[in-house]
């Protein structure tokens, strides 16, 4: 029989540790998912005339059209702006998101 193969796991180590770990990483998590629906994002679209605003947890707060832009536009031109900003702030939401949790997940025990 091979040596060492019937220790028993080093205190602190085996499942407990993990699972506190876990319940750490869970808690950490959870903190930033809080972090992220309070932090926005914005996109413009049409040289500023449409503002999109996105919090962190991809939920929109804001649509803002200039006055000064209705005047001129169709509402192809319109949709196709709003649909344009709309993706972009999305985009930075992700990109936030990720940012916020990404370090998380490289924590994993596995």
């Amino acid at each position: 029989m091979a040596k060492g193969f019937n220790r028993a796991p080093a205190v602190g180590g085996g499942q407990a540790g993990i699972m506190q770990q876990i319940q750490r990483l869970q808690k950490q998590m959870e903190e930033t998912q809080a972090q992220l629906a309070l932090e926005t994002v914005s996109a413009t679209s049409g040289g500023g005339a449409i503002k999109i605003s996105m919090t962190g947890d991809q939920k929109c707060t804001g649509v803002e059209i200039d006055p000064a832009f209705l005047k001129d536009a169709d509402a192809e031109m319109l949709q196709d702006m709003l649909l344009t900003a709309v993706n972009m702030a999305l985009e930075k939401s992700r990109e936030l998101q990720q940012q916020r949790m990404g370090p998380l997940a490289g924590g994993l025990p596995f």
